[in-house]
């Protein structure tokens, strides 16, 4: 039996120009991309509102905070996952590049849990067709943890993994250049200054004994494999060599403006996070992104922990001069959804995913935020 859809009095944000129109869903795919409005029994009038493609986000620790949503409150998994993916799809997030930690040098272990249980959560659920969304893996591999490697090699082999990132959040690198900015967090946190100073030397001690062997088995482990590498956290020129050296085409949330214009350099695409363009800063005290964007630094967005913030920080850029809708649009779909080799999606033309959202903005006089109205993923109406 043919599933047919029809959405018309659309306002369709296509590739390269916004225009009025209609689009046909037909069996999971986008059948058909009209102009006009169409007068078939059954059309799903739209009136007016925004028509774009589904988002694609390559970076959310969303999951996180449904695991664990206070500091001594650990949440049952699965439910934390069915939340995840339901606060995702309510944000017009399709596809979604589940941000997981692959070691954890901080938190107590809390993270190596949540990256178990969230690996066998989703291929649970998946299973049985409970997930709204549709979830891929972005493995981030913290090389100064010992446990790394052994955690990695258990889903090194993943069908889902489509994207790993590099990182070190140990002081003095990434987004703890600034030492004093540094100690004035641990201090913030309860650390005397001895068992500040004690906290540094335990860190610095895992980077200098696992980061470079946990590097090196890492990247030979994943050589071959055609899964794109991203740098977490770029902090400098030399960095960034050293990454595109080793093979790494993305550099995720580059600190400084000197790291992202680096990455240019280096013929790397740059991914910069949403809350930071919504909030209008970095909340760790780093580069704005909105500054990176107006630099032409900047290539996708990411939700990092709010998945809501990726069509409101597009929608943010669409007021920058030199950038219109569809270049904002791009930056949260097709942009992200190329970086990790799915071309099925990211779009609004015939032949791909039938992955979408409808979008009717606020009045001015109440900021004129973009309000999610619809979601369909494979043409099927998700929220």
């Amino acid at each position: 039996m043919i599933r047919e859809t029809i959405l018309t009095d659309a306002t369709l944000v296509l590739p390269d120009r916004v225009m009025p129109g209609t689009v046909v869903l037909r069996d999971g795919l986008i059948a058909a991309v009209d102009t006009g409005r169409s007068h078939a029994p059954g059309a799903t009038e739209l009136g007016g509102d925004y028509l774009l493609p589904g988002i694609v986000d390559l970076h959310t620790d969303n999951l996180e905070r449904q695991a664990q949503p206070r500091i001594n409150a650990r949440w049952p998994s699965r439910s934390a996952m069915l939340v995840h993916d339901a606060q995702t799809a309510a944000a017009g997030v399709t596809t979604v590049l589940d941000a997981l930690c692959v070691g954890d040098i901080n938190s107590g272990g809390g993270r190596d849990r949540t990256f178990r249980e969230g690996v066998a959560d989703l291929d649970a659920l998946d299973a049985v067709g409970a997930l709204k969304c549709d979830h891929f893996l972005h493995l981030r591999c913290e090389l100064p943890a010992p446990e790394m490697l052994d955690l990695l090699a258990g889903v090194a082999e993943h069908p889902r993994l489509r994207l790993v990132s590099l990182m070190d959040h140990c002081p003095g690198v990434g987004q703890f250049t600034d030492m004093a900015r540094y100690r004035a967090m641990l201090a913030r946190d309860g650390f005397s200054p001895e068992a500040a100073e004690r906290r540094i030397e335990e860190l610095l001690s895992l980077r200098e004994r696992f980061a470079a062997p946990n590097r090196a088995a890492l990247l030979a482990r994943l050589s071959g494999r055609h899964i794109p590498l991203a740098a977490h956290d770029d902090w400098s020129a030399e960095a960034v060599a050293r990454n595109a050296a080793d093979g790494v085409r993305i550099s995720e949330f580059p600190v400084n403006p000197e790291a992202a214009r680096a990455a240019r350099v280096q013929e790397m695409s740059v991914i910069v996070g949403a809350p930071n363009l919504v909030r209008g800063g970095s909340h760790s005290g780093n580069v704005s992104a909105l500054a990176l964007w107006r630099e032409g630094l900047a290539d996708a967005i990411a939700s990092d922990y709010v998945p809501a913030a990726m069509l409101e920080a597009a929608w943010r850029l669409a007021t920058e001069p030199g950038t219109d809708l569809t270049a904002a649009v791009r930056s949260i779909t097709d942009t992200p959804a190329r970086m990790v080799g799915l071309q099925d999606r990211g779009r609004i033309a015939a032949g791909l995913r039938a992955d979408l959202l409808r979008v009717r903005p606020l009045p001015d006089s109440v900021g004129g935020l973009p309000v999610v109205r619809a979601v369909w993923r494979g043409g099927e109406r998700i929220a």
